[in-house]
C-alpha cells in the first residue's frame, strides 16, 4: 500500500504546488508587469481617491450628470458581488414594463427632448455592470446637461467626442463612452 499512497501523494503535492502556487504568482507576476493597470483591477482615481473602476459602472442619478445603462444587480444597482441580468425575454410583459417606465423616467428629465431614446439607456447588460454607453445615448443627454450646468452644447458634444473610444485596430467592437470617465471630465468643466 505504501508504494502506491507515497508516490500518489508526492504527486499530488507537486501538482498542488505547481498549478496551485506558482502558475498563478507567475501568471500574476507578468500581468502586474506588462498590463499594471488592468491588473490592479482599473482603478479611476481623482485627486489621489479611487472613485471606481472601468470595468464596473455606478449608478449616476443626479440630472447634471450623464446616465449609464440600467443595472439588473440586486439589492442594489452595479453590485459587483451579484453580476446577473435579469433573464426576461423580449416578450416578457416585465420587461415592457420596465423599459417603458425608463422611457417615461427620460422623458421627464428632459421634456424637450424628442429624439428617440436609444436602446441602451433602457436596457440592462446582460452581466448588469456595462460602464459604457454608446455615443448615441451619450449625445442623448447632452441637452439636458448642458442646459442644467449652463454649458453650451458645443462644449458639451466635444466632451463626449473626446471621451468616445473607438474600436480595437478600428474595426473590432463597437464605438463606446465610459461613464464615469465622462462624468469626471464633466465636472472639470463646472
Amino acid at each position: 500500500m505504501k508504494n502506491i499512497l507515497r508516490p500518489a501523494l508526492v504527486l499530488f503535492l507537486v501538482l498542488t504546488a505547481l498549478t496551485g502556487v506558482a502558475y498563478p504568482l507567475l501568471v500574476t507576476g507578468i500581468a502586474k508587469t506588462l498590463f499594471p493597470e488592468q491588473a490592479a483591477g482599473s482603478l479611476i482615481s481623482q485627486d489621489g481617491k479611487t472613485v471606481g473602476s472601468a470595468l464596473i459602472g455606478q449608478n449616476f442619478s443626479d440630472l447634471r450628470h450623464f446616465w449609464g445603462r440600467p443595472s439588473a444587480t440586486g439589492p442594489m444597482p452595479y453590485n459587483a458581488s451579484a453580476s446577473s441580468g435579469s433573464n426576461q425575454g423580449p416578450l416578457n410583459p416585465a420587461l415592457v414594463e420596465a423599459v417603458k417606465g425608463r422611457v417615461d423616467a427620460l422623458r421627464a428629465a428632459d421634456p424637450g427632448n424628442t429624439a428617440a431614446v436609444p436602446v441602451d439607456l433602457v436596457t440592462a447588460s446582460a452581466s448588469g455592470l456595462d460602464p459604457h454607453i454608446s455615443p448615441a445615448a451619450a449625445r442623448y443627454q447632452v441637452g439636458r446637461i448642458a442646459r442644467l450646468r449652463g454649458l453650451p452644447a458645443e462644449n458639451v458634444q466635444m466632451l463626449v467626442d473626446a471621451q468616445t473610444e473607438k474600436p480595437w485596430l478600428g474595426i473590432l467592437g463597437e464605438s463606446q463612452v465610459n461613464v464615469l470617465r465622462l462624468n469626471l471630465a464633466l465636472d472639470t468643466l463646472r
